[in-house]
């Protein structure tokens, strides 16, 4: 019972992260129609940012600074901001698809450069040595779990909150007029590129948030961890969830992470072992053949985009009232 319990917990803390990571990728694609193909690029800054900061020193390697957890991740949340503040500034002005290509391209650089700059990075090998926040003071593995798992969950309905507030804000709802009508938004004094600088920064800053959870979670990244595929996932979960919707985005997540995590398990155990080296390529087919299906069957995805309507106040209407018969005088 308490193995199945903690594989529990283990499972809810990786389908958070990936919920968190998935948020972020709604605030840029759902609510301003920003194609992100590098994904993985902002999870991996975060979570490299948090490692170097945060970790032991090692001969040789730059960083091992130890300084506390949450200045650890908040570092590694300002480092993947920066880095999409820069990516940002050189693509935002190129259509969707060569942004999708732009990102996709920063991305694969990173995991180069995590590959290659030991120095920097530990190469392939990758960093060690995290000290996960509280364990010291809660000492048991299995206990420990449930409590990682709440700090993810607190994190997930802090970032909840705080989209949930930005998209019903007015700047909310200029991200949603650049992405219906850009050239209507630009009439109305709205600056596209700017608005979609701040999406694009806030998105990746949650994605690095996410990553520095992932580093915290499991005390090790490698360039392994930098591979496309994350990309793919995060793309999954959202557009099987519902694309301009924080619910659909979260249930996106566990389902397709569900189903990742069950397609490997009976692969292990039930494909031959001549077949054992293809089992991740019939993960990518299986998703791949979803996304279709979803896309196909359900476009707008499980839960679908809502729209609030915005009543007029009282004193708007009196005010618009008395402003007609004086117009009509004229």
């Amino acid at each position: 019972m308490i193995g199945l319990v903690s594989y529990l917990a283990f499972f809810l803390t990786m389908a958070g992260i990936m919920a968190i990571i998935t948020l972020g990728l709604n605030l840029q694609w759902g609510y301003t129609g920003l194609f992100n193909g590098g994904i993985v690029a902002f999870f991996g800054a975060g979570a490299y940012g948090t490692m170097i900061l945060g970790s032991g020193p090692e001969p040789g390697q730059f960083g091992g600074f130890e300084l506390p957890w949450l200045v650890a991740i908040t570092g590694g949340i300002l480092f993947a901001a920066a880095l999409a503040w820069v990516v940002g500034i050189l693509t935002l002005r190129l259509k969707h698809d060569y942004l999708a290509i732009s990102t996709f391209g920063v991305a694969v650089a990173l995991e180069s450069l995590a590959r290659n700059a030991q120095w920097l990075t530990g190469g392939a090998r990758g960093m060690r040595g995290f000290p996960r926040p509280f364990e010291e003071m809660v000492g048991d593995t299995f206990t420990y779990g449930l409590v990682f798992l709440a700090i993810v969950l607190v994190v997930l309905a802090l970032v909840w909150w705080g989209i949930e507030r930005l998209v019903h804000s007015p700047f909310g709802r200029a991200l949603r007029a650049i992405r219906e009508d850009e050239t209507a938004a630009r009439a109305l004094g709205k600056n596209p590129a700017r608005l979609r600088l701040w999406s694009l920064v806030i998105g990746s800053a949650i994605m690095g948030a996410g990553g520095g959870l992932y580093v915290s979670y499991t005390a090790f990244i490698s360039p392994q961890d930098l591979l496309p595929v994350l990309t793919f996932q995060v793309w999954a979960m959202l557009i099987v969830g519902g694309a301009g919707n924080n619910r659909g985005a979260v249930l996106g997540a566990v389902l397709i992470w569900g189903v990742w995590t069950l397609s490997g398990f009976a692969l292990t155990r039930l494909a031959p072992d001549s077949m054992q080296l293809d089992a991740g390529s019939i993960q990518y087919i299986l998703i791949g053949t979803l996304i279709v299906t979803m896309l196909l069957w359900r476009p707008e995805g499980l839960l679908p985009e809502r729209i609030s309507s915005t009543t007029p106040s009282p004193n708007a209407t009196m005010t618009a009232g008395k402003a007609a018969p004086s117009r009509k005088a004229n």
